[in-house]
């Protein structure tokens, strides 16, 4: 059965530009933007689904680009990788598959429409934030063909909800009374491809004009180092992209650290998941790893509790360590989707609450404890051992420890000159070096330290009554002996970076 006959489902599916099957097509096509990945991919179930009812092979195109915002060889190695996983998954394969990757800025213009030229239907991906919204209004304008795009970001559908949460707590009660359906709905685990009809490749016109990404690009051998895209944001070689890792960090993950998952704030523990840039990247679906979770669990519905009361904790009615993974990857990521999906520009100013915004300018004017420019931010060259350890793992690594993540994000604030400025050093930090940058996510996370999903405190310099975080409270709370040698000043690789020109 198609997963698409049960309304939660159809609930992800959008039509852009509503047309009847185009006649005489030679496939159906599949535009992997976001959902890149083979497993648990409502948007690729659908193109499925279109492939058997009209008879037709099925092509996925996936590109990448090079105009994108912050596009550095980290981020493109990361999606490469993933590019690589798939040409080998479907190498013997009915699906035909075309991993493109743009070689001078400009070069992919009309591809998508050449290659909907010949398309029955085109099955997109719809997710809000970053560039997907521009991608799919360019799309409707540039297509004439049929086209669909289907949400696969989380486990609620992005619309369902019809609201926009303004805390945890509410979103958290909402999900406790709805998510039983989303649970009984899901995409297929595997890609399915019994009987489908044979993809026979594409015309010389197209490949000749845009050609195929080379095997020595994918495999990470050479091609890199000619795309016009920044180089130096470096490779982080320890955390390949790609659906493969994706898995293996599952796996590590439930074998050696949800039991542990408790501890998750003190960084010597290294109990965190750290799946976090696959689920961003598309290579892992939120869907499965909640079910692998519960799998593991032994769970069953009739283990949930009957009262959604908003708990943390006990609804579920599994382990600690599995009950507060599963409110992070479904109350706090899904939150952070609800409000991409619903918030006009929520990565501005104004999008904030207005009591974040009343109470952090009537502070615009208290001193600053600290004076640093983004370079020397950028730099990790502040006075402050535990922030500069949390900027250097980011630079290093493409990510920073969940915890150290809010207090880095709140000293910021704490040092700029105005909130405005800091929501800008923000996203700028974030969004160049994190490998699951970008995001909704990346935005809820950021706009929290600035108020969002959050409540008034009391009343202190500068932040008002936005909560605040202290280094001396996280030295004395955390474990980081272990952390800060790691990520201290004499430690990894030289940081400096060249300011732009």
């Amino acid at each position: 059965m198609s997963p698409f006959d049960t309304p939660p489902a159809a609930d992800r599916l959008r039509i852009l530009l509503d047309r009847p099957p185009a006649p005489d097509a030679a496939y159906v096509l599949y535009w992997m933007t976001a959902n890149r990945r083979l497993r648990w991919n409502w948007a690729l179930d659908r193109a499925l689904e279109w492939s058997r009812r009209l008879g037709l092979p099925l092509l996925i195109f996936e590109p990448l680009g090079v105009e994108y915002p912050y596009a550095s060889i980290r981020l493109h190695r990361f999606a490469l990788d993933g590019m690589r996983d798939h040409r080998d998954a479907l190498r013997d394969s009915p699906v035909g598959y075309l991993p493109w990757v743009e070689r001078e800025r400009g070069e992919g213009r009309g591809l998508l429409a050449a290659l909907a030229a010949r398309a029955a239907v085109v099955v997109g991906d719809d997710l809000p934030g970053f560039i997907q919204p521009g991608l799919l209004r360019g799309a409707v304008r540039g297509l004439t063909v049929r086209l669909e795009v289907v949400d696969a970001a989380g486990v609620v559908p992005l619309r369902f909800p019809g609201r926009t949460f303004t805390t945890a707590y509410s979103f958290r009660r909402w999900l406790q009374k709805n998510l039983r359906e989303f649970l009984a709905s899901r995409p297929f685990a595997e890609i399915e491809d019994d009987g489908l009809s044979v993809f026979p490749g594409l015309p010389v016109e197209v490949t000749a004009r845009w050609p195929v990404a080379s095997d020595a690009l994918l495999d990470a051998s050479e091609g890199l180092e000619a795309l016009p895209i920044d180089h130096r944001v470096p490779i982080v070689a320890e955390s390949p992209g790609g659906p493969v890792e994706a898995h293996r960090r599952l796996d590590v993950f439930l074998r050696e650290r949800i039991d542990r998952y408790g501890e998750r704030n003190h960084p010597d523990v290294e109990a965190a998941s750290t799946l976090s840039p696959w689920l961003h990247w598309g290579h892992l679906a939120a869907h499965e790893v909640v079910q692998t979770v519960l799998d593991r669990e032994g769970w069953t519905p009739a283990r949930l509790a009957e009262e959604a009361a908003g708990k943390r904790e006990g609804w579920w009615g599994l382990s600690e360590g599995a009950e507060g993974f599963l409110d992070e990857i479904l109350t706090w990521r899904e939150i952070g989707l609800n409000g991409a999906a619903t918030i006009p520009d929520p990565k501005s100013w104004g999008s904030l609450p207005e009591w974040a915004r009343v109470t952090m300018e009537a502070h615009a004017a208290d001193p600053r404890p600290g004076d640093y420019s983004l370079d020397e931010l950028r730099d990790a060259r502040t006075e402050d051992p535990i922030w500069n350890a949390a900027q250097r793992q980011l630079r290093q690594d493409g990510i920073i420890h969940n915890y150290l993540r809010m207090l880095w994000g709140k000293k910021i604030l704490e040092w700029s000159a105005t909130p405005q400025e800091a929501l800008e050093i923000l996203f700028e930090l974030n969004d160049r070096y994190a490998l699951d940058g970008r995001d909704a996510n990346s935005i809820s996370g950021i706009m929290w330290t600035l108020g969002r999903y959050d409540r008034g405190w009391p009343e202190r310099a500068v932040f008002g009554k936005v909560r605040s975080m202290s280094s001396d409270s996280t030295r004395r709370k955390l474990q980081l002996k272990g952390y800060l040698n790691r990520y201290g000043p004499n430690a990894g690789r030289q940081l400096e970076f060249d300011a732009e020109e």
